[in-house]
């Protein structure tokens, strides 16, 4: 989670909420119903919490400019899309679908068309997977981020006995003990190998060439585009093949220098098919922007062709190392740092470092996505100063394993008055605290839960890897992810918390 400014204020926008039926009777299976209810807790917390009038005001405050003069009736329409965008950017995170999934599925489900607020008497106005992709981009990090220290702030928050709590919870989030970890949010790309960025790069732009030559606008050229594609495939079978061979290197080498004159003979067509569509792209089907789009996606290739030919000849026939600073991991996702993490079955991974903090009823309080990797040490401290200072939690102490400890942070935390659950790094040191402080061992098995918050959030919030492009859009993502983890989690708490009441009424009425 960002530093921001967190005393931003917003206008007030007032719109009618939407006349929806009640849910039908469903008589499910379990599963069902239980994501019934959970959803039906999760509307509540939206609105109990003001959590979707919050949303509004600031998804206001980041377009005054262009909302500046606008009348009621147009602030209302605003409004509705921006309740609109945080239902369906939560619910299309909680079901894991894509855009286009997604819009089918509301389509079909009276249960989401209830929670999305569209299944109005009269009619079911569905938005479109073009529609969802803009929702997802509505509002930027700090919004998500002032939405997020909201929802934690009324999760933790104790009232005196008779008073509501904020999320009408029985008993507020603890937030005393805060569990740290972290991991990699890998990004969309395959292990990175010099010859295959040359396959690819062949294949985008023989791609976009063949939708330009489907409408007509024609260079000539000795072959189709999916010719050229073909023959780039076989060198690809070739360059693998060659290594099982006793003179592995020099028919690696040979073939290379195949790839890289059939590579400069696919950028010339490209380059050509590009320029005109450039100029003729009114004489197509295409609108501006799908042209545009098609420009940019070969302009993208090009523009990093010649450095990849460099790296692989470089790194293949020249037999020279190229410098970090200098390689190309991917044609299609330029900010991506790689993280040796040296685990099973993941030596090393492609992303970025995330760095989360969980509670222990699972609620995620601290989140960051790190556009360098940093040392994980360095991390404990900036993370406890988010919580203490910036969200006004009494944090009274932090647990993490044995990459997290050092001399610096101890001190650090001793200074704050915070105790250490850092698992020490020298054995026996560890075996001291093992058996000198009762609750060690303890919050230390507890923290092993936290593993299993991680593959929770990954695989099913985040994505695993996650689709956005960019460390930007992988940013707000995970705003996103953040938010639907934690309204998952609090609607599960509340269910919790009710079932020995609605357990004892049950048993009291049979």
């Amino acid at each position: 989670m960002n530093k921001t400014n967190t005393e931003r204020t917003a206008p007030i926008v007032a719109y009618p909420p939407a006349l929806r039926p009640a849910l039908p009777c469903i008589y499910g299976p379990v599963e069902f119903r239980e994501w019934r209810d959970q959803l039906v807790q999760i509307d509540r917390r939206l609105d109990e919490g003001g959590i979707e009038t919050t949303f509004v005001q600031l998804a206001r405050a980041e377009n005054a400019v262009e909302w500046a003069n606008a009348g009621a009736p147009q602030l209302g329409r605003f409004a509705r899309q921006s309740a609109l965008a945080l239902r369906c950017n939560v619910a299309r995170v909680l079901t894991g679908l894509s855009f286009r999934d997604f819009a089918v599925r509301a389509a079909e489900s009276s249960l989401l068309q209830w929670f999305l607020r569209i299944g109005e008497v009269d009619r079911v106005q569905v938005p479109a997977k073009s529609t969802l992709e803009r929702f997802s981009k509505m509002v930027s990090e700090e919004t998500m981020t002032q939405i997020h220290l909201k929802l934690v702030t009324q999760a933790v928050t104790a009232t005196p006995a008779g008073a509501p709590q904020p999320l009408s919870l029985r008993e507020p989030v603890d937030a005393s003990e805060v569990f740290f970890d972290r991991t990699c949010l890998k990004a969309t790309l395959h292990f990175p190998v010099d010859w295959v960025l040359l396959r690819d790069a062949a294949r985008t732009l023989m791609k976009a060439t063949g939708l330009i030559r489907r409408e007509d606008l024609k260079q000539r050229r000795p072959q189709e585009p999916l010719r050229f594609l073909s023959d780039m495939n076989k060198l690809a079978m070739a360059m693998s093949a060659n290594a099982r061979r006793p003179d592995a290197k020099k028919q690696r080498k040979r073939t290379l220098r195949q790839m890289k004159a059939l590579e400069k003979k696919i950028a010339r067509h490209a380059q050509a098919h590009r320029d005109l569509l450039a100029a003729h792209w009114a004489q197509t089907a295409f609108s501006e922007k799908q042209a545009q789009a098609i420009v940019a996606r070969i302009d993208n290739i090009l523009t990093q062709l010649p450095a990849a030919i460099r790296q692989a000849h470089e790194r293949i026939i020249g037999e020279r190392p190229v410098a970090n600073a200098d390689k190309i991991l991917s044609l299609y996702e330029a900010e991506v740092e790689v993280l040796k993490r040296g685990k099973a079955g993941a030596d090393v991974e492609f992303g970025h470092k995330l760095w989360l903090g969980e509670t222990r009823e699972g609620l995620l309080v601290d989140y960051a996505l790190l556009a360098e990797a940093k040392a994980d040490t360095a991390l404990v401290l900036p993370a406890v100063q988010r919580l203490c200072e910036e969200m006004k939690l009494k944090v009274e102490a932090v647990w993490g394993d044995r990459g997290l400890s050092s001399a610096a942070n101890e001190k650090g935390l001793a200074k704050r008055n915070v105790k250490s659950g850092l698992c020490p790094r020298d054995p026996a040191e560890l075996q001291k605290r093992l058996t000198g402080d009762d609750g060690f061992r303890a919050g230390l098995k507890r923290r092993g839960g936290t593993e299993a918050r991680i593959a929770i959030f990954k695989n099913a919030f985040a994505g695993n890897p996650c689709r956005a492009k960019g460390f930007a859009a992988r940013s707000l993502a995970v705003g996103w992810a953040v938010l639907a983890h934690n309204l998952w989690v609090l609607a599960r708490l509340k269910l919790t918390q009710e079932r020995p009441a609605l357990e004892a009424a049950a048993a009291q009425a049979a």
